[in-house]
């Protein structure tokens, strides 16, 4: 097997796998595989493929938790977003804009994992709630990252884990459908990238099947510790990839 299709395919089980067990996260997971073998464009292109496809599988395989009235100020803000990232997409320096991201999840997320009671943030309301949809929303847009500022929200919101997963998961869903359908409208997804994404397709399906049934499984206390142990990876995988080229900038 050719090398790239072999980082693409392990790139897509590891993501899928993870975005079943968690309801987000393909795009951060698969682009830390993805970046060091694709052209940035094309990885973006995938990543929001695969997001939308593990999505889709989700909220058939997952469906609990579920509040119109949580949600709605996320999608607002996210719909609101997406056209705003998908616009910085041809003009962002995209290594540094991920080592932002990486920089900001490796020094974030570990203070929440040691801390004995996780700080809870009741103030906002449904304002601050659109803010942080419309923060997914533009992250999508660059690249299929919907779900991860809306993830380290809800939980600083104290919300339980089917809530949580519910919120993520249907805002991916809706975000993504929007961006994909922003990126085939302004050809930032082409007949060329077709191939790939069916490669990516069936090899994260079983793995996404796998990791939501697992979820269905763990405690409230895991999922948070899985959750901010997932972005804290991220974070990592992220900067590993993005600071030596900003190294060789200097």
């Amino acid at each position: 097997m050719d090398s790239v299709i072999f980082i693409v395919v392990l790139g897509a089980i590891v993501a899928g796998f993870v975005q079943g067990l968690s309801g987000f996260a393909f795009g951060l997971t698969a682009m830390s595989f993805w970046v060091w073998v694709l052209d940035p464009k094309l990885a973006a292109a995938l990543a929001v493929f695969g997001a939308l496809t593990g999505q889709i599988i989700a909220a058939v395989a997952v469906r609990r938790g579920f509040s119109m009235s949580r949600l709605a100020p996320f999608l607002f803000g996210g719909l609101v977003g997406i056209p705003l990232g998908v616009a910085v997409l041809p003009a962002l320096d995209i290594e540094l804009f991920k080592a932002i991201l990486g920089g900001f999840l490796v020094l974030w997320c570990p203070l929440m994992l040691a801390a004995k009671n996780i700080p809870r943030i009741t103030g906002g309301g449904k304002v601050a709630d659109s803010l942080i949809g419309g923060i997914g929303g533009i992250m999508g847009g660059i690249g299929g990252f919907t779900g991860t500022v809306p993830t380290l929200w809800c939980t600083l919101r104290g919300f339980d884990k089917d809530e949580q997963r519910s919120i993520i998961q249907n805002f991916n869903l809706a975000a993504l459908v929007v961006t994909m359908g922003i990126y085939i409208a302004k050809n930032i997804v082409t007949a060329e990238m077709v191939p790939m994404f069916a490669i990516v397709a069936p090899a994260m399906l079983v793995p996404t099947l796998l990791g939501g049934r697992i979820y269905v499984g763990i405690s409230e206390v895991a999922f948070k510790k899985l959750v901010l142990s997932l972005l804290i990876c991220s974070g990592v995988a992220l900067l590993a990839s993005s600071l030596p080229q900003l190294i060789q900038r200097l």
